[in-house]
């Protein structure tokens, strides 16, 4: 008995260090005896978005970990895993005063989508 499975990669966060206001627990009384938080600059990775290129591997091995070992606890043992792979590319159509000029192509690349895992119960 054979089973399939897929395992979806994802790109991977990109994001920049920036400078945030931690607390520090400590209060200090204000002007007029209010009680304000006392903070320390702290510099932090802070997640923007994700990369349209990279794939996050490190997520991919835990995700894919997590199923090997859900097909072994199951008794199934894996035979194959192949990658499966994604491409992309970007064109312009361009059309001014009523004449196009045609297209102006970018290069291509390709990324892995997945993993592809087989396995079978002995």
């Amino acid at each position: 008995m054979n089973k399939v499975v897929f395992v979806q990669a994802y790109f991977a966060p990109i994001g920049k260090n920036q400078v945030v206001k931690v607390p520090t627990g400590e209060k200090k009384k204000g002007l007029f005896g209010n009680e304000t938080d006392v903070t320390r600059d702290e510099t932090r990775w802070v997640q923007t978005g994700f990369s349209d290129t990279l794939v996050d591997t490190v997520r991919l091995e835990k995700d894919m970990q997590q199923i090997v070992e859900n097909l072994n606890k199951d008794g199934y043992e894996v035979v194959s895993v192949t990658s499966v792979n994604s491409g992309a590319y970007n064109y312009e159509y361009k059309k001014e005063a009523g004449a196009a000029w045609g297209y102006s192509y970018g290069y291509g690349y390709s990324y892995t989508d997945g993993l592809m895992i087989v396995a079978r119960k002995p």
